[in-house]
């Protein structure tokens, strides 16, 4: 189970091997890649840059994947988040989890990208056309961690 924070890009290919490890009790390797995106609140997005507080980021991101351990049956977890400065198109997130089944599989990584989006100690600025903006979490990413409260194995 690795969370890392760093400003360097990942390499998908290499997290997805990581979550595979040659271990034969692998049935399924489920990810998920974020990128910057080119328009927000229907404005043109120049760039993003993200902030995080060292210590604290990384444990609140071990702390979601703590709790989707105790949902579901994870061989192992990869978080890679980056910080700095982005451009548009600039892969930001990947989430990876490996299970013995397909199901845990997608719902861990779901589950653990849609808290990344609320609980994570991150802080983003979007640059748009006109001035820069702190970006909050939107009611639609609470919403969608609020689904998990309700729903059990």
């Amino acid at each position: 189970m690795t969370v890392r924070v760093q400003y360097k890009t990942f390499d998908t290919g290499q997290l997805i091997d990581r979550l595979r490890a040659n271990d034969p009790g692998v049935g399924a390797v489920v990810n998920f890649v974020g990128y910057v995106r080119d328009i927000n609140q229907g404005e043109e997005v120049t760039s993003l840059f993200l902030e995080h507080y060292p210590g604290m980021t990384e444990r609140s991101l071990q702390k979601i994947i703590d709790n989707a351990k105790t949902r579901w049956p994870l061989k192992a977890v990869e978080i890679v988040h980056r910080i700095g400065q982005l451009s548009v198109s600039d892969p930001i997130v990947f989430v990876g989890v490996s299970s013995q089944h397909r199901q845990a599989a997608f719902d861990a990584c779901a589950f653990i990208m849609d808290y990344l989006k609320t609980d994570a100690a991150f802080w983003k600025r979007e640059d748009v056309a006109s001035r820069a903006r702190w970006v909050d979490a939107r009611d639609s990413d609470r919403s969608a961690a609020g689904r998990w409260e309700t729903v059990s194995q």
